[in-house]
């Protein structure tokens, strides 16, 4: 996984409430269990027109916006069905940190999982964020993990809270299996041990 320490780049609008994971990724690019091609499938319905064309109005489509790693979103943003699929699609396209009010739990937690940084912000801030990111792509903002703080384009910062051992995970890189792979030393003794112990095993 890529470590996750300042990022500076622009933001993108997305001011809608109760976007699910069907709505970032839906149902019909769930078949595959490989992380990589999800970004063209991410936000489908949103994006493309029936006949597959660009939806010009669609806020990733704007020239503005194509190269956006930040999103700045509405309330409750990946409710719906726990599908690992939409961080995987939202780090495929380029995005790494999505910002909201609130975010649905088992989304947050695959957000961190998969080298994603979700910032959940009081509703003033998160406006504050959406009237920035409306101004386009001369308008840069920078995440900095390791002193928890967003620093919009008029130089104002605002404070966010994460949890010690998720934020010790993005500095780090760290998923499951990297955290797993810190006791390798203690895992190759304990199979050593018991390899003596109860060889039958």
């Amino acid at each position: 996984m890529d470590k996750f320490t300042k990022l500076t780049g622009v933001a993108a609008p997305l001011n809608m409430i109760n976007i699910d994971t069907d709505m970032i990724i839906p149902k019909q690019y769930l078949k595959t269990i490989a992380r990589s091609g999800l970004g063209r499938a991410l936000f489908s319905e949103l994006r493309y027109n029936e006949d597959g064309s660009d939806n010009p109005d669609f806020v990733l489509n704007k020239p503005a916006y194509k190269d956006t790693e930040i999103l700045v979103a509405g309330e409750n943003f990946g409710c719906g069905s726990s599908r690992e699929h939409a961080p995987w699609a939202l780090l495929d396209y380029g995005i790494r940190c999505v910002i909201s009010t609130s975010f649905a739990d088992i989304f947050y937690n695959n957000c961190f999982k998969n080298g994603i940084l979700p910032i959940a912000l009081p509703q003033e801030d998160v406006d504050k964020l959406l009237d920035d990111a409306e101004r386009g792509a001369n308008v840069r903002v920078t995440v900095d993990l390791e002193k928890q703080e967003i620093t919009g384009p008029d130089g104002g910062v605002i404070k966010f809270d994460v949890d010690p051992h998720r934020k010790h995970c993005l500095l780090n890189g760290l998923d499951d299996i990297g955290l797993t792979l810190q006791k390798k030393d203690m895992v190759d003794s304990y199979e050593e041990r018991l390899a003596v112990g109860r060889p039958w095993v």
